[in-house]
């Protein structure tokens, strides 16, 4: 069951694993062992003939814990019944009183192994990844916590010709049910307990506070090495600080996204992408977005932000491989802000408390004063604006001889004429109520399709708006949004992409990615991208841009 990447332990000449026999199983080879166990190599004779696996406890490990620890982990094995995970068969002790179990034998390399020597694409990678989640899944709904997944304990076996991921060796499992026996599986506090590269950090705190949740960060730190090829940090640099230096780095340094990893330099870009069978150019951008969200969620430092179960992880992969949207996004900039701050709680603490005296100082010496001055030239403005527009609404109906009127009738076009040559003269001392009409006759005009008396109209209302509003302000993007919209009618989808791109990005940052304004300018977005791909050659789009 050990795999070739684990350092192998070859009998000696003095032990011929051919005279070993225990029952209906001939050991032929020792294939490996760890801190309480050997695996052999066995052939089984009765009632069938076939190759499989035998785990011994070795020789001097027999106290009442280790022995206990061993038992556990045998019965961890027997109670699950997946394909993904390996079947124990048999059970029994050698005459010399050391207890072994029977596994399947799994012939085969550990997942990164084999994905690498098969150039399987990121899509065949993800697909192997998600059956390897459901096998971790049905672990963690056995009650049995791994704790030590890593490429080596998941080796792949072909069946009918399909490569299907099987996760071994339990052997520092948790289980968080009812125990086995007396000495069952648990967490020595103070004690590392399985590999630390592939560590969460409540894992690697030693305190035996460990949840499901623990596996599925070890799951996106499996999922990282099989999208980029390696870690998120150095394997050598890593353990160079001993055991301080690891606990830090697994606590304090987060991961660069995948797609950050590949364009750092210091990766070797072609060699991953051809394993992959991507081209290099393509890889980053192939990473980014979905992978990056689901690989950075499922390495959250704090555990509530991660994938609740692998289960999960692996829905969000399956829907990123289905075009849908993902459950994963990108950190918000609070999240950032409240991550600096608790790496630097002394400093952002005494700056804080500073700017709290000082905030609070200046807050009750002009809040009632800044108030009552807010409140009064608000309701001025407003009176004023109403006047105008009322009177300027009224002056646009007004003619100076009846027979003007035909049946006493305007037509829209000669009301909106009347009107764009008026507020130009008669709100000249009012630009902000000006910009507004200005914005609603060219709103109108457009509508009507009379593209050339809305553009003038629009353009001058959005350079006053931005002049006295701001560039942020809700009324001066509202104008920008029916500017693009005119650009788009006319044709001009360059410029109306480079307004909408700006609109985004501004009530993104003010009002938020999920408003509906900020989702209702995306859609615009979308749709000048799509009719530029579907218009425009691509060397005409990138211009463009």
């Amino acid at each position: 069951m050990a795999t070739r990447n684990d350092q192998l332990t070859r009998t000696s000449s003095s032990e011929a694993a051919s005279e070993i026999v225990l029952g209906s199983y001939r050991l032929h080879q020792r294939l490996g062992e760890g801190g309480m166990g050997e695996v052999w190599l066995a052939q089984q004779n009765q009632p069938v003939r076939r190759q499989v696996a035998v785990k011994i406890l070795k020789a001097g490990m027999d106290s009442v814990r280790v022995i206990g620890r061993f038992e556990a982990e045998r019965q961890t094995l027997a109670v699950m019944d997946h394909p993904c995970i390996a079947k124990v068969l048999d059970a029994g002790t050698t005459p010399q009183g050391r207890p072994y179990f029977v596994m399947e034998y799994v012939r085969g390399d550990s997942i990164a192994v084999f994905c690498d020597q098969h150039r399987l694409s990121l899509r065949a990678r993800l697909e192997l990844f998600i059956q390897l989640c459901e096998g971790v899944q049905h672990a963690h709904q056995k009650g049995i916590i791994h704790r030590d997944l890593k490429p080596s304990n998941v080796l792949i076996s072909l069946v009918d010709d399909r490569p299907v991921p099987r996760i071994i060796d339990f052997g520092i499992a948790k289980v968080v049910t009812q125990p086995f026996s007396d000495g069952s599986l648990f967490t020595e506090l103070g004690t590392f307990v399985g590999t630390p590269e592939y560590m969460s950090p409540e894992q690697a705190a030693m305190t035996g506070d460990v949840d499901t949740r623990s596996d599925v960060y070890s799951l996106g730190l499996l999922l990282y090495e099989l999208l980029v090829g390696r870690l998120p940090f150095d394997r050598d640099a890593f353990r160079s600080g001993g055991l301080d230096g690891v606990w830090r780095t697994i606590r304090d340094t987060d991961a660069p996204r995948p797609s950050t990893q590949v364009t750092s330099g210091g990766v070797d870009v072609q060699a991953i992408a051809a394993r992959r069978q991507i081209p290099a150019s393509k890889l980053a951008g192939v990473l980014r977005g979905d992978l990056d969200w689901i690989t950075m969620k499922a390495l959250e430092k704090d555990r509530a932000r991660r994938y609740a179960t692998a289960n999960a992880l692996a829905l969000d992969i399956r829907r990123h491989l289905e075009h849908e949207p993902v459950s994963a996004g990108p950190p918000t900039a609070i999240y950032r802000a409240r991550k600096f701050a608790q790496r630097h709680r002394v400093g952002v603490a005494a700056a804080a408390s500073l700017a709290v005296l000082l905030v609070a100082f200046a807050v009750v010496m002009a809040v009632q004063a800044g108030r009552i001055a807010r409140e009064r030239d608000r309701a001025n403005r407003e009176a004023a604006a109403a006047t105008q527009v009322t009177s300027f609404l009224v002056g646009l109906f007004k003619v100076s001889d009846p027979s003007e009127a035909r049946g006493n009738s305007l037509t829209a076009r000669e009301i909106l004429s009347r009107g764009s040559a008026d507020v130009e003269t008669r709100l000249r001392d009012q630009p902000q109520v000006q910009a507004s009409l200005e914005s609603t006759i060219g709103t109108v005009y457009t509508s009507l399709g009379l593209y050339d008396e809305a553009r003038p109209l629009l353009e001058r209302a959005l350079r006053t708006q931005k002049a006295l509003q701001g560039e942020d302000a809700a009324e001066t993007l509202a104008t920008a949004n029916s500017l693009a919209s005119l650009y788009w009618s006319r044709g001009d989808y360059a410029g109306s992409e480079r307004l909408y791109a700006d609109i985004v990005r501004r009530r993104a940052r003010t009002l938020g990615e999920e408003h509906p304004e900020t989702l209702r300018s995306n859609f615009d977005l979308a749709s000048v991208y799509l009719v530029l791909c579907k218009n425009s050659s691509p060397r005409v789009y990138a211009a463009s841009r």
